[in-house]
């Protein structure tokens, strides 16, 4: 499946999630994604392109950055809402606590 043109980004977020098992969930997610969307990855570094926009994530010794960017506040709130879904999924053994805040820096999603 071939995602379309992504619309210029409008809003931006970013959650950074204090876990041990970054790199572990970054590449978790990635896997599950590539199903059905573009997804480049490695051990430290992701991209999810979703239609409605995309997703960087980056592992650090023991975070992992989200940066997310949308067209509106509605689309942004899928994304997080669809990000946050899966990765609680896989991170079912552990509590993960994602605060997102407003990227204005426009974060490449490095930790």
């Amino acid at each position: 499946m071939t995602a379309g043109p992504v619309a210029v980004a409008a809003v931006r977020s970013v959650a950074d999630v204090a876990t041990p098992s970054a790199s572990r969930y970054l590449q978790q997610l990635c896997k599950h994604l590539a199903h059905k969307l573009p997804v480049t990855f490695d051990e430290r570094a992701g991209a999810v392109d979703f239609p409605i926009g995309p997703c960087r994530l980056a592992a650090g010794e023991d975070v992992l950055r989200i940066t997310l960017a949308a067209a509106d506040e509605t689309e942004m709130a899928q994304l997080q809402d669809v990000v946050v879904r899966h990765l609680v999924r896989f991170a079912f053994r552990e509590e993960l606590r994602i605060d997102w805040r407003p990227d204005t820096a426009g974060a490449t999603g490095a930790a």
